[in-house]
Parts: structure tokens; C-alpha cells; sequence
């Protein structure tokens, strides 16, 4: 997978994030991630939530053959690139990056943020990398809306209408 521009490579931007560390007054840096197939009001709610706990925001993103994993065949909607594009527009985002894995455990390791930010439909107990969080002392913050409504619902919505 090549870099676009509005897409960093995850040792590109660990590596970043190290020289910004050694600053004399470092960012606090969030990490959200997710999928977001189809960028919805609760997606650009929980993305300005998770800013507002730190003063840098890196978003990483699910790769298209996890989210077609995760979520099915004919899924993601949007590839990675496109994807990368529509978040990274948005003012709160400071960087873009993807990940292969099914969970977030690697990116967790190896960009080390101080704050790992989660939707709504996530407590601190349930969160898949919970003890990877804990074990390199990165913060949970459970931010944003209510979850009221999904990229899957969405997309089921399209499906419907299209056929009539």
C-alpha cells in the first residue's frame, strides 16, 4: 500500500511522533480509529470529541481487507485512499494513517499515544485492545455522541433504494 498524500505510513508517522515526543512541551496526541466507510454525523462527532482530549489527532484506519472482514463481502464501500481523504479533511484531524491487522494492538505499540479515543459503543471493559492500553499506560477516552446510527445501517439504507 503506497502513502497518499493524505495518508502516512504507520512507521512514517511513529517516527514523526517520536521528534515531536523530544520537543520541550510535546502534544498530548490522540488516536482514534475505525473503519468509517461512510462518514456520517456521528463519525465527524466523536472525531471532534476525541481532538478536544488532546492537541494532536491521528486517526487510523482500517484497511479494506479488515473492514471486508469485519463487515462482509461487498464492504468497504469506499476503499482506503478515498477513505483517507475524507477524514483527513476534516479540520480536527492531524494525521491519517491504515492498518492490516484485525485490532489496533500494533498501531497502539508502536505510535504509543498518550490517549486512545473510542466511540460510544465502547466502555473501557469491552475495548478489544483495553489491555494493550493499560499494559503502555495509554489513557482510555470513551468520547463522542450516542451511537444512533452506523456505517452498516447506511449502507443498508443505499442497498434498499437503489433497487427500487
Amino acid at each position: 500500500m503506497s502513502s497518499s498524500p493524505s495518508l502516512e505510513a504507520r512507521d512514517e508517522l511513529a517516527r514523526r511522533l517520536e521528534l515531536l515526543r523530544a520537543q520541550p512541551d510535546p502534544p498530548r496526541i490522540v488516536l482514534a480509529n475505525g473503519c468509517f466507510d461512510v462518514l456520517h454525523a456521528g463519525h465527524v462527532g466523536y472525531l471532534e470529541a476525541a481532538r478536544s482530549l488532546g492537541d494532536l489527532l491521528v486517526v487510523a484506519l482500517n484497511a479494506d481487507a479488515t473492514v471486508r472482514a469485519a463487515k462482509g463481502p461487498g464492504r468497504p464501500l469506499t476503499p482506503l485512499a478515498e477513505r483517507a481523504a475524507v477524514v483527513a479533511a476534516l479540520r480536527w484531524v492531524d494525521a491519517v494513517t491504515w492498518f492490516d491487522e484485525t485490532t489496533l494492538e500494533p498501531s497502539l505499540r508502536v505510535l504509543r499515544p498518550d490517549v486512545h479515543a473510542k466511540g460510544t459503543d465502547y466502555t473501557p471493559e469491552n475495548l478489544p485492545e483495553g489491555d494493550v492500553d493499560r499494559e503502555l499506560g495509554i489513557e482510555i477516552a470513551i468520547c463522542g455522541p450516542p451511537k444512533e446510527r452506523s456505517s452498516t445501517d447506511l449502507a443498508r439504507g443505499l442497498g434498499a433504494s437503489s433497487a427500487q
